[in-house]
């Protein structure tokens, strides 16, 4: 088993690639995390792993037991940002707010959920992956950022070259208990 990555702070984005750099400076310059550390953020997805595409945007997950007060903060901070939306997304259980938005030419997606971000799925996939990612190494690597760049969402993608069959956001999930 490799060391984890401790992606509760970004400073490991200042030492990483250029678009992780690029990353990390603009949410410092712009205070995203501190404009919202009420609600315990943490930078998930395909950049902190190092397997984003072009077109991947900044996933930021959030901590709020209480939707309304989330939306009226998130609308409150960011309404004025370029292509601001909001809305409930009820595919999760539970449901989630979800604000996007573009700042300096990054686009931002805050997810959040009554559900400690710790525990969200979105953060415990990108663990998951992350740890996958170290053992397979940089040919595997290399493979998932192909697939993405030829449609592919990162789950699937990781669950067709791992060959698991069935829903493969459930899937990836059972690695979690293999390495508990």
């Amino acid at each position: 088993m490799h060391p984890v990555k401790n992606f509760d702070s970004i400073a490991y984005l200042k030492y990483g690639n250029d678009r992780q750099i690029s990353v990390y400076d603009m949410l410092k310059k712009q205070l995203i995390l501190e404009m919202i550390s009420e609600f315990d953020p943490i930078v998930v997805g395909t950049i902190p792993i190092d397997i984003d595409i072009e077109s991947s945007d900044i996933d930021i997950i959030c901590y709020s037991s209480n939707k309304e007060y989330l939306s009226n903060v998130l609308t409150n901070l960011f309404q004025y940002e370029d292509g601001f939306k909001i809305w409930e997304y009820n595919k999760t259980n539970p449901s989630a707010i979800v604000a996007k938005f573009k700042v300096a030419d990054f686009e931002i997606e805050i997810f959040g959920q009554d559900v400690p971000t710790r525990r969200q799925v979105a953060y415990r996939h990108m663990m998951i992956e992350y740890q996958i990612l170290l053992e397979k190494g940089e040919a595997f690597r290399k493979q998932i950022i192909e697939l993405k760049r030829q449609g592919m969402k990162t789950e699937p993608a990781f669950a067709t070259l791992l060959g698991l069959q069935g829903n493969p956001y459930e899937e990836l999930l059972k690695y979690e208990k293999a390495w508990a």
